[in-house]
């Protein structure tokens, strides 16, 4: 097998793994799974909806670049754009006394530097193949 192709599959796996956890995470607080709503505190619906919906988009990246398909590192920046997004926002809400927890203010940072790693990956490995 191809160093080209080992990479592509360890980088698609990684993000399908991310997309997994994220969309497990994130449900769970929508839909109240296991009780797990309870146990996030003041969580900030806009962050949780924004989660829900670029773990969608990880998946549909990871597809994509499995398969070369170009489109996937613009699915990986759209993610992108709607974390950064959601982060101004939560600035705003936390602006207008909202009730949130600490963490989500790092953990929101954290996700758009993931988001914006495997970006990279994903263009290094298509520009790779070209």
């Amino acid at each position: 097998m191809k160093k080209n192709k080992v990479f592509r599959y360890v980088i698609a796996v990684l993000l399908i793994v991310f997309a997994l956890l994220t969309l497990f995470l994130s449900s769970s607080v929508i839909f109240d799974w296991f009780g797990i709503r309870a146990k996030e505190g003041n969580y900030v619906p806009l962050v949780v909806w924004a989660n829900f919906m670029v773990s969608l988009l990880y998946l549909l990246a990871s597809y994509g670049y499995l398969f070369l398909k170009k489109w996937s590192l613009s699915v990986m920046l759209i993610a992108a754009i709607i974390l950064v997004l959601a982060y101004i926002g939560l600035f705003i809400y936390i602006n207008n006394d909202g009730l949130y927890e600490s963490r989500t203010i790092g953990a929101m940072l954290f996700r758009i530097l993931v988001t914006l790693f495997f970006a990279g990956m994903i263009y290094y490995g298509l520009k790779k193949k070209t």
